[in-house]
């Protein structure tokens, strides 16, 4: 039986090292109002990770990671696109790459100016566009309105690699997705 959205199992499962956390969250169940699908992709980062927003301590930015866990951290990268982590323990989180859309496609391709659904949710900055999510959610805890988290009970084959679109540390293979899935933003 699938985890369903409780405050103190979410906070437990969140409250375990990022990268166990990013591989046991592919193929959970993520929707914001009902729209959104099958998490197929994700990286992990903590706060003695070079890569990671948390590395050098708490700021006005990164304050979300340093919340409790099942919490989420949104920031904008490159100026551009916005990007959703799930935050775990202390300083650290995962980035939802990634997304097999199945539920408000409608209005995902109405936000995406596009109809192919491969290409819906296939990255942080489109996953993000779909989802309608913006710093509005920074902060908010996974278990509140409109916010929708099933973690599954079965774990998918996972493929593991080097994180992307980073500068540091990028030999640490804590970029994780559903092996072979047509979803993926890169191969891995």
């Amino acid at each position: 039986m699938p985890l369903e959205c409780h405050h103190r199992d979410l906070t437990i499962f969140f409250d375990r090292p990022a990268a166990t956390v990013a591989v046991d969250l592919i193929g959970a169940e993520f929707t914001i109002a009902g729209v959104g699908g099958r998490i197929i992709e994700t990286e992990a980062y903590t706060d003695d990770d070079p890569a990671s927003h948390s590395f050098k301590g708490q700021t006005v930015r990164n304050q979300a990671m340093f919340g409790p866990p099942a919490s989420i951290y949104v920031y904008r990268s490159y100026g551009i696109h916005w990007c959703l982590n799930f935050v775990g323990r202390t300083g650290s989180a995962v980035l939802i790459r990634a997304l097999e859309p199945i539920s408000g496609l409608d209005l995902m391709r109405q936000r995406r100016g596009l109809d192919n659904p491969i290409m819906l949710c296939s990255g942080p900055g489109r996953l993000c566009q779909a989802l309608g999510v913006t710093d509005t959610l920074n902060g908010r805890r996974l278990v509140e309105d409109p916010l929708h988290l099933t973690v599954p009970s079965e774990r998918l084959a996972v493929s593991a690699g080097r994180r992307i679109g980073i500068k540091k540390a990028t030999d640490i293979p804590w970029r994780f997705g559903v092996k072979g899935s047509p979803f993926l933003s890169n191969k891995l």
